[in-house]
């Protein structure tokens, strides 16, 4: 990692990084979610969501899932449209139903992609700050180590939430109901399957989150040099993101394929009480993707995808770059009039 990294992660109190980190993710969740919806939009125009099925929305950095409720005729994903294409459904959203339209769906992302950054982001600044004060440490291997451990950190906290907000979701309870629900699942099912689709989460993310990281540094370093900065600049930070998150969504692609698959079949059989039969290995989905599709099959959708991640990087990294920037000249002038 560049060394200038490491002048704003000393700076920075643990607290100040993850309020740079919620930051950015409420800010990602904003640009993000109209593009969301837009799709969500257009792919219920085609084949209408029946009740209990689920539809996966994805803000870049992370997944949500969505299940269709009985008798729910008016939520935000069954609204009825005639839409063209993308702008045709942004122009129309806008007119008929109002600006506020478009950002259907955000609270629970929210509550989702707090945590979830706050989490991932001030691990990771912390990880690096540890693994660089070891002696005989390489630089350029941290961010991979770093990257991998807060994701895997991070998406092992944040399971459970995911599970408990689905629940919620599929079936209008008080807060007693739902807690009786959760422990009636742990006492039938065990502690472990509050962690239902982790494995598959893990299988996309870590690699996923050890590229993206690894190419972020090489990038800023090789741009802030190129523009003599001791600092990244904003368009250092986002131009980065953008390409580092690309490289990074392209090269995963086949498990994103995978953990879509799983997350949707998962939630269908739990809101419609479907008997979970035994799952099949990642790699036996993949295989059996592949001789269904062919090795396209497992790429399928990495254009949204990309049209998705590559915005949502850029403006996370460079919104939590900006952050750090503005704490630690903070924690300067502090330092100088005490």
């Amino acid at each position: 990692m560049a060394e200038m990294s490491g002048i704003h992660v000393q700076k920075l109190t643990i607290v100040q990084q993850a309020i740079a980190s919620c930051c950015g993710a409420i800010i990602t969740s904003l640009f993000v979610t109209p593009l969301d919806v837009i799709k969500t939009r257009l792919q219920a125009q085609r084949n209408p969501f029946h009740d209990g099925k689920c539809l996966v929305n994805s803000s870049g950095h992370m997944d949500h899932v969505y299940v269709c409720k009985n008798g729910d005729s008016k939520a935000w994903y069954k609204k009825p449209g005639h839409f063209k294409g993308t702008l045709d459904a942004f122009v129309k959203i806008i007119r008929i139903e109002g600006i506020k339209s478009l950002w259907s769906g955000l609270p629970p992302t929210l509550i989702m992609a707090i945590p979830t950054t706050a989490i991932y982001f001030t691990c990771y600044d912390q990880l690096c700050e540890a693994l660089k004060s070891r002696p005989g440490k390489h630089d350029e291997h941290i961010p991979v180590i770093a990257g991998s451990l807060s994701r895997f950190g991070s998406a092992t906290v944040v399971s459970p939430l995911e599970l408990i907000k689905t629940q919620m979701q599929c079936r209008r309870s008080s807060y007693k109901q739902l807690y009786l629900r959760v422990s009636t699942k742990v006492t039938v099912d065990g502690w472990l399957s509050l962690w239902q689709g982790w494995a598959s989460t893990i299988l996309r993310d870590v690699p996923f989150s050890a590229m993206y990281w690894y190419n972020y540094e090489r990038f800023k370093k090789m741009m802030c040099k190129e523009v003599g900065a001791h600092e990244p600049t904003f368009f250092v930070s986002f131009t980065s993101g953008a390409a580092s998150g690309s490289i990074a969504a392209v090269v995963t692609q086949p498990f994103d394929v995978v953990k879509t698959h799983r997350q949707t079949q998962l939630w269908e059989n739990e809101t419609l009480k479907i008997p979970q039969r035994d799952s099949k290995s990642t790699w036996a989905v993949m295989r059996k993707i592949a001789a269904r599709n062919g090795i396209t099959g497992l790429f399928a959708g990495v254009t949204p995808r990309l049209f998705k991640v590559a915005p949502a990087c850029a403006i996370m990294i460079s919104t939590y770059e900006y952050g750090k920037s503005f704490f630690s000249h903070l924690n300067e002038k502090k330092n100088q009039h005490p």
